[in-house]
């Protein structure tokens, strides 16, 4: 990692701006953890389905690609180890590895370290590769999401497909548009 400097260098995301340390790369991975649990807790029933719109996974791809592949995914495996251990920071204050929704977590600790690598290669700086890099993203979660609810709720791929995927695309649009915005302004403002 590196300490701030007056241009970004190649392979730097937003995090490698700030002082290295141990202790600041564990306060950012307990950060992420942290903001992705918060997240998590803006959730909105959709009928007919058991997964609610969450802003968790806007804010795993967000940490994923603020802090880079290695420390995106340590905070995402914080996140689902702790909800898994019995912090009630999953979608509506569950937490534990069986519900229907357990698999979009997993799916986002891989997508953290998706989309935190691609951030590395400077993804992060343009709007329109920003919103490639939360489409991808989402995409790994889904991957990952969906067939986890065919096994866990024994729905055929239609029906997963109904209830954890398409009620979910217009969301992922605008969450795609907001990080358009959001994460090459952030360079912006940084003098990068």
């Amino acid at each position: 990692m590196s300490t701030a400097t007056a241009t970004a260098r190649p392979g730097e995301v937003l995090a490698d701006l700030l002082p290295t340390s141990r202790v600041l790369d564990a306060t950012l991975v307990l950060g992420g953890a942290a903001l992705t649990g918060l997240a998590a807790q803006i959730a909105v029933p959709i009928p007919g389905t058991p997964v609610p719109v969450t802003g968790q996974t806007f804010a795993a791809l967000l940490v994923g690609t603020a802090l880079g592949a290695r420390r995106g995914f340590l905070a995402l495996a914080l996140y689902a180890l702790a909800g898994i251990a019995g912090v009630p920071w999953f979608a509506d204050g569950a937490s534990g590895a069986g519900g229907a929704s357990f698999g979009y977590v997993l799916g986002m600790l891989l997508a953290s370290a998706v989309v935190g690598a691609l951030a590395r290669r400077g993804a992060d700086r343009s709007a329109v590769r920003m919103a490639g890099v939360m489409l991808l993203g989402e995409a790994v979660i889904y991957a990952v999401g969906v067939p986890y609810l065919m096994l866990v709720t024994g729905m055929s791929l239609p029906a997963a497909l109904a209830a954890g995927f398409v009620p979910f695309l217009i969301g992922d649009v605008l969450k795609a548009a907001l990080a358009m915005g959001l994460l090459p302004t952030a360079w912006k403002l940084a003098g990068k």
